[in-house]
């Protein structure tokens, strides 16, 4: 290993996920777009070893096309903490949900589209309701037993599924899910710093979070009346999305976080990185770059943790005004 990969190594964060000894990197990414084969490297040569997909992107391109880009790049796959999730695979009957069958086809068809032997984590990536938790507990435990993962989580559950799925595997002497991944960022704080609370003591629940920058409102580009030709939300297919986000109430804190983000020396994007990051709970940040100088940008974020004083924090709190207030009793919280 060079001596300059070895330094950028040294300046990532490493942090365990939740209650196991596996380490990633406080920043993991996703990408399959054409650039992908390029931001993955930077994104490797720059400390980054945790990097998410799952079985529904672009109807499994972006596992092929990820890694491809990784067999490419030559990087040891020991050096990688690769990640899929398993929901959405096609639309047979069976080729969703989180039965068994397709819990283990699935992570079979993705193994293969990859062209990896395992997976780090593999994620249930919604709740099944029609499908018993026990059912899917016994699958996930099957996939780790068979080798093609090492550990297995949720994405988007309850606390109640998770309690649930936990209550299982303890009695069956099984594996429970060590990780969630949730979306996590200013506007959208209460599942994460209050829903699962109780969690991360009792299962000490790691967390990967995605939509760190609330699908680029973060980012400071949007303004009233002005949405960039080409960003996300001027699809047409993200017009719910954008009628959601794009209020009026949202753009101005937005105006109001970017003096105190300038105050730190950070654009908007980093500092609302470094607020994520912030949480002890949190493992991991997934990253989304489509152009090698958004990772750029991205990667400049953890420089500006110190930098979020309890001062810092509490004037982002005057702006936000939604700080989730903890409920006496957390089994009778409901979302």
């Amino acid at each position: 290993m060079c001596q300059s990969t070895v330094r950028k190594i040294l300046e990532m964060e490493y942090r365990f996920l939740g209650n196991t000894g596996l380490k990633v990197s406080a920043l993991g990414l996703g990408a399959w777009v054409p650039e992908a084969k390029e931001i993955l490297q930077d994104a490797f040569n720059s400390g980054v070893n945790f990097f998410d997909n799952a079985e529904v992107y672009a109807g499994g391109k972006a596992e092929q096309v990820m890694g491809q880009a990784f067999k490419e790049l030559d990087i040891k796959r020991s050096e990688l903490v690769l990640t899929t999730k398993i929901f959405w695979g096609g639309e047979a009957p069976n080729e969703k949900g989180l039965c068994r069958k397709h819990v283990i086809e699935g992570t079979q068809a993705s193994l293969k589209r990859y062209g990896v032997d395992y997976f780090d984590v593999i994620y249930a990536h919604r709740p099944d309701v029609t499908t018993p938790i026990e059912e899917t507990v016994r699958a996930f435990n099957h996939i780790i037993d068979k080798g093609y993962a090492f550990y297995w989580g949720t994405s988007e559950w309850s606390a109640q599924q998770i309690e649930a799925a936990w209550g299982i595997a303890k009695r069956l002497g099984l594996i429970g899910p060590v990780v969630e991944q949730p979306e996590y960022n200013l506007f959208h704080r209460d599942r994460v710093e209050v829903e699962y609370e109780p969690l991360y003591e009792e299962y000490k629940l790691g967390l990967t979070t995605w939509s760190p920058l609330a699908s680029g409102l973060l980012t400071g580009k949007y303004s009233k009346g002005h949405i960039p030709e080409g960003s996300r939300l001027s699809l047409d297919a993200y017009k719910s999305l954008r009628e959601r986000l794009l209020t009026e109430e949202n753009l101005e804190k937005v105006d109001k976080l970017k003096p105190i983000a300038q105050e730190i020396g950070a654009t908007l994007a980093q500092f609302s990185l470094a607020w994520v990051l912030k949480n002890p709970h949190v493992s991991t940040v997934l990253t989304g770059a489509s152009k090698r100088e958004q990772f750029e940008e991205n990667k400049e974020a953890l420089k500006f943790l110190p930098k979020l004083t309890s001062e810092v924090i509490e004037k982002v709190e005057d702006v936000m005004k939604n700080k989730p207030t903890p409920p006496k009793n957390y089994r009778e919280w409901k979302p």
